[in-house]
């Protein structure tokens, strides 16, 4: 059986009018009071998740997120709410904070339905959830490349 490949693997070839949305939902592990955040962008062009951490809401796992985007990415623009680690984290040259009603996170906020519908440990009131950290990630991965894959094998049809 062949290893899964990396999230960075499994993405289409970055292009230069690539745009990225940027956001995070919360999820769980062993208890509700222990919140995670998923931390996400995906390229609007191609509708893959180029990047994922999971972590705090602080601006270092904003951080994270930055430096997990591979670098044929990091010229695009990206859009995002208006949680201020992004400002703080994110080029200001190419970065902008929008409300939802401008529709420039739309792609991100209907990915965050589908991840939500098909994985119960990120719906906001449930009983499924991890129950050890290392699970929670590996489970989360897994989801994103399979998904990223996806994608890519109808692009080549």
């Amino acid at each position: 059986m062949s290893e899964q490949p990396t999230v960075k693997e499994s993405l289409l070839p970055a292009e230069s009018e690539d745009v990225l949305e940027l956001d995070e939902v919360w999820s769980f592990v062993f208890i509700k009071t222990d919140k995670y955040w998923l931390w996400t962008a995906i390229c609007r062009r191609t509708r893959q998740i180029v990047a994922f951490v999971i972590g705090d809401r602080s601006a270092e796992t904003c951080r994270r997120l930055w430096r997990k985007i591979p670098k044929q990415y990091r010229a695009s623009h990206t859009f995002s709410d208006f949680w201020d680690a992004y400002e703080k984290v994110f080029p200001k040259e190419t970065h902008r904070s929008v409300g939802k009603e401008t529709g420039e996170t739309c792609h991100m906020e209907r990915w965050n339905c589908t991840l939500r519908q098909k994985l119960a440990r990120y719906v906001r009131k449930t009983l499924s959830f991890s129950k050890v950290e290392y699970m929670h990630h590996l489970v989360t991965r897994w989801f994103i490349v399979e998904y990223n894959l996806a994608i890519t094998h109808n692009h080549m049809l």
